[in-house]
Order: C-alpha cells, then sequence, then structure tokens
C-alpha cells in the first residue's frame, strides 16, 4: 500500500493568550497530521483551543512555537513564516465557517467567482467552474438567487463550492452546521466526506455534533489546549 500524501503537519504547536497571572496556554504541544481525501473531526468543549488550532493551521493566527508544514514545505517555524503567506492562503486553504458569510448582494455563483476573482482570474473558464461546482453540489438551479432566498442549507452549500473553487488541498471548517438542523447537518457533514474523498482534500472541522462522527476518517479530542492522540472513527 502505498504511503498517503500528507497535506499539513503540525508539530508541538505552542499559542498563549495575554501573560502574567492572566495568561491562557490555548495550544500546548498541539500535533497533527492530515493527509489527501480524509476528513479529520476536532471535538471538544468550548474554550478547549479548537478554533486556535484550526485558524493555527489556516496561517491566520500562528503559534508562538512548534512547526507548520504544508505538503511536506515548512512554512511556519516557532512564529517565524518561511514563504508568502496570503498567497498560501488564497492557493492552497479553503475556509468554511459556522455562518456562509456570503456576500449579501451577490448571486450565489457571483459568491463563488470571488474566489477566482481573488486570484486574478474571471474568465469564461471560471464562470463555467462556479456553475459546475454548483452544480455538483446540488444548488446548480439555485445559481441567479441571492443569499436571503437560499435556505441555510444551500448557503452552506455555495459556501463549501467558493471554497473549493481554487481546488485547495486543504479546507477548514469551523461548526459549519450549528446553525442547521440534524437532517441539514448530516447532509453537509455527507457532503464534506464525499469532497475529501472524490476531490482528494483533506478536510478538518471542529464539530460538537457527535452525531455525525461516523462520517469521519479521524478523531481528535481537545481539552484545555491538549490534542489527544488520533483515533479512527468509528
Amino acid at each position: 500500500m502505498e504511503p498517503r500524501e500528507e497535506v499539513v503537519r503540525a508539530d508541538q504547536l505552542n499559542k498563549t493568550y495575554g501573560s502574567g497571572h492572566t495568561a491562557v496556554r490555548a495550544l500546548r504541544g498541539a500535533s497533527l497530521v492530515a493527509h489527501r481525501g480524509e476528513l479529520v473531526a476536532l471535538l471538544g468543549p468550548s474554550g478547549s483551543g479548537k478554533s486556535t488550532l484550526l485558524t493555527a493551521l489556516g496561517l491566520l493566527n500562528l503559534p508562538e512555537k512548534g512547526r507548520i508544514a504544508l505538503a511536506g514545505q515548512d512554512v511556519v517555524v516557532n512564529g517565524i513564516a518561511h514563504g508568502d503567506l496570503p498567497s498560501l492562503r488564497r492557493s492552497r486553504i479553503g475556509f468554511v465557517f459556522q455562518k456562509s458569510n456570503l456576500i449579501p448582494f451577490l448571486t450565489a455563483q457571483e459568491n463563488v467567482r470571488v474566489a477566482f476573482k481573488i486570484n486574478g482570474q474571471d474568465g469564461v473558464g471560471e464562470l463555467r467552474r462556479s456553475q459546475e461546482l454548483l452544480d455538483a453540489l446540488g444548488v446548480g438551479e439555485r445559481s441567479d438567487h441571492y443569499p436571503e432566498q437560499l435556505s441555510g442549507g444551500e448557503q452552506q452549500r455555495v459556501a463549501i463550492a467558493r471554497a473549493l473553487a481554487m481546488a485547495p488541498p486543504l479546507i477548514l471548517a469551523d461548526e459549519p452546521t450549528s446553525a442547521l438542523d440534524s437532517h441539514r447537518g448530516r447532509e453537509v457533514m455527507d457532503l464534506f466526506k464525499r469532497v475529501a474523498h472524490e476531490h482528494g482534500a483533506a478536510i478538518i472541522v471542529v464539530t460538537h455534533d457527535q452525531r455525525t462522527l461516523d462520517l469521519f476518517d479521524t478523531v481528535f479530542e481537545m481539552e484545555d489546549g491538549i490534542l489527544a492522540p488520533a483515533r479512527s472513527a468509528a
């Protein structure tokens, strides 16, 4: 069996907010590896460090200590960036948040095309690709609708399409189903699993929803900034 391709590796990440007696250690030696085609869950109570870890992996909130590598190349070592982090975020990482964060005055298709425009691409090919992504995610017939005309689940599907626009190898999702009912929430997690397996992306999801853990390939648990060893999802 060939070794799986690493998308992101975090080694011994440490992050502290504040100083002195008010200091909060959000990450304490957190280590994680995610591979292509893998759907990963980050579990833990509020304040355990999950979102801090996710923003560190997304190169938005760098740890003071530790190493982050993308595709085997160091990009952050002990708080120092190695490379153009904004460019890496645009080309290598897709983000899906608790709220869809769609631009309200743009249609579904235009919201997806924003990702291309940010990267200086907005031709006929990008228009076609935007529609193909919406079709693949089951909202193609709603491409000319504005966010307020879409259900919560449809909005998240558009947000996922936008995250996929540049075909990033890594997608980070922070509580993407918290505003959805259990049925819609499971639909979105099913969609993430399909995207990971069919598109070969590594997808890391912060979630509190224990009911969808059977869909994940790997589960990590956080408590007080400490990331427990990974276990295979049931």
